[in-house]
């Protein structure tokens, strides 16, 4: 009786292992598909408020037309608002090419194209991809 005890202790560690290991790859391929970019950009502070309309309408479009799209995060610093930050993720490098060619990035593009002194776009790698579903699944709930 012994003997099956530890043989069935065993069995449980190796598949609690195996679930572990697969959970973990899972999540790795996760990670290595989905594709996290910062953009800096310097704005004239001429066209600065138009600018920033033109961004928002193109960032709601996005989010909100393109499955493939998890975040345009628009932002800019406090202390000097010409320089805009966008936190961009998208499901893979695909979607992103994908939303290169929407209307609404086109448009974005066209008519900011002179907007914009410099631009650098950062291609970022994610730490914890899980904890970053869970901030989105709290910003559903409210922050509860």
């Amino acid at each position: 009786m012994d003997k099956v005890i530890v043989c069935l202790q065993k069995i449980v560690i190796s598949l609690t292992l195996i679930i572990m290991l697969v959970s973990c790859s899972l999540a790795s391929a996760q990670q290595k598909e989905m594709m996290v970019r910062i953009s800096e950009i310097e704005i004239d502070s001429n066209y600065l408020n138009e600018y920033k309309a033109i961004l928002k309408e193109e960032s709601e479009a996005s989010v909100r037309l393109e499955p493939g799209v998890i975040s345009i995060f628009p932002m800019y610093q406090k202390e000097n608002p010409t320089e805009v930050r966008i936190l961009e993720i998208y499901a893979s490098r695909e979607a992103y090419e994908s939303h290169l060619k929407t209307p609404h990035f086109q448009h974005y593009k066209t008519t900011t194209q002179k907007m914009v002194k410099s631009l650098k776009l950062v291609d970022m790698e994610t730490i914890d991809a899980k904890t970053m579903t869970k901030i989105f699944k709290k910003m559903e709930k409210g922050g509860k």
